[in-house]
C-alpha cells in the first residue's frame, strides 16, 4: 500500500539560482494542447464563481474564462458570443445537441465536467466531441490516476484536470472513502501527460501562492481554483452585507442547496457530496492575481527557473513532519 501526500507533507529545497529579479521569470504556461496563458491560473467553472465580471478579469489578465453549465442555454449562448473564441463552455454527459449549438456560435472550447471523470460515458463523449469538432478543443475531468489520465487522453482530450475530493467545498472523500490527496494525485498524473504533451490541470485545494507552486512543480500546467475566487468582488454569487463587511456564496456543485435551487431536489438515490456557506469578499480579482503570481514568481527565484519547465526540471521534493508546518508559520507568542 503507497503512502499519499497532501500539499502540506512535502517541501522544495532551495536551488543555485541566477535570477537576478523575480519580475525576471516568466508564468507563461499551457491550458489546453494548443493554447496558452500568461499566467498558470484559472477560476473554476461554479455557479457562485465565474460570470461576466470575472471573465472580464481573467481575460485582462491573459487567461480565459471557462463558464459554467448550470444557468439557461441562453444564458451561455450569450457569454459564448460576447466572448466569442475567447472562452470555454461547460458540459456534463447528456444534452450534448446544446453543447453543440454552442460550439457552433464560436466557443474556443468545452470542458467535460464530472466528478468522476475515469468513465466509460466520458470516453465516449469526449469522442462523439471530437468526431463532430474534431479542431475543437476539449478539457476533460476529473481524475486522479496515471491510466485515467492516459484513457482520456487517448480518447481525444486536449487537456485534463486531475484532483477528487480535495475542493474546500467538496465532501466527496468523506462521503465516499474515495479520493487521492492533491500532491501525489498531480505527480502520478503529469507523469502520464507529459508523456502524451497534454497538459494537465490541477483541480482544487489551492490556499494560496505556495500550493499553487507546489502543483505546478509536481507536473501541473496550471490550477485551477474555486475558493480563493468566490471570495473576490467580482465573483459570480449574489453580495450581502453584513455589519459592514461583504459576504458571498460559495458552493459546491454537489452540495445540497445547488442541488436543491438547479433541479428541484436533490436527485432520487443521492447524497450531497458538497456544502455551501459564506466567504467575506476581501479583495478585487486583479489584488488576488497579484498576490498569487508575486509570490509564485518569488517561488521560481527560489528554485532557481525563469520559468514553469525550469521549475519542473529542477524542483527538488522532500516529505516532511506535521512539525514543519508549525514551523513555518509565524509566531510573535515566543518573542519577549
Amino acid at each position: 500500500m503507497e503512502t499519499a501526500l497532501t500539499f502540506d507533507d512535502v517541501t522544495m529545497v532551495p536551488q543555485l539560482s541566477d535570477v537576478v529579479s523575480r519580475n525576471d521569470t516568466s508564468l507563461i504556461t499551457h491550458l489546453t494542447k494548443n493554447t496558452q496563458i500568461k499566467i498558470p491560473i484559472v477560476c473554476a467553472n461554479m455557479d457562485t464563481t465565474i460570470g461576466d465580471e470575472m471573465a472580464e478579469e481573467l481575460l485582462k489578465n491573459g487567461t480565459y474564462p471557462i463558464f459554467h453549465r448550470f444557468t439557461t442555454f441562453e444564458k451561455q449562448a450569450e457569454w459564448v458570443e460576447k466572448y466569442k473564441n475567447k472562452c470555454y463552455i461547460s458540459c456534463g454527459l447528456g444534452n450534448l445537441e446544446q453543447t453543440f449549438k454552442l460550439l457552433a456560435l464560436g466557443a474556443k472550447g468545452v470542458c467535460i465536467d464530472i466528478a468522476h471523470g475515469h468513465t466509460s460515458n466520458m470516453i465516449s463523449t469526449i469522442k462523439h466531441i471530437k468526431n463532430r469538432f474534431p479542431e475543437m478543443e476539449v478539457i476533460a475531468g476529473n481524475v486522479c490516476t496515471s491510466v485515467g489520465v492516459s484513457d482520456l487522453i487517448n480518447a481525444g482530450a486536449d487537456a485534463v484536470k486531475c484532483g477528487v475530493g480535495p475542493g474546500s467545498c467538496c465532501t466527496t472523500r468523506m462521503i465516499t472513502g474515495f479520493g487521492v490527496p492533491q500532491f501525489s494525485t498531480i505527480k502520478e498524473c503529469a507523469t502520464v501527460a507529459h508523456k502524451h504533451g497534454i497538459p494537465l490541470i490541477a483541480d482544487g485545494g489551492i490556499r494560496g501562492s505556495s500550493d499553487i507552486a507546489k502543483s505546478l512543480a509536481a507536473g501541473a500546467s496550471c490550477v485551477m481554483i474555486g475558493g480563493l475566487f468566490a471570495k473576490t468582488f467580482e465573483s459570480a454569487a449574489p453580495k450581502i452585507k453584513i455589519d459592514g463587511k461583504m459576504f458571498s456564496k460559495y458552493r459546491g456543485q454537489a452540495s445540497e442547496e445547488f442541488q436543491k435551487d438547479f433541479y428541484g431536489a436533490m436527485k432520487k438515490g443521492t447524497v450531497a457530496e458538497g456544502v455551501a456557506f459564506k466567504v467575506e469578499c476581501t479583495e478585487s480579482v486583479q489584488e488576488l492575481i497579484n498576490k498569487l503570481c508575486g509570490g509564485l514568481r518569488s517561488s521560481l527565484t527560489y528554485g532557481g527557473a525563469k520559468n514553469i519547465l525550469e521549475f519542473q526540471k529542477k524542483v527538488e521534493f522532500r516529505i516532511v513532519t506535521q512539525n514543519y508546518i508549525k514551523e513555518s508559520k509565524p509566531r510573535p507568542n515566543i518573542i519577549s
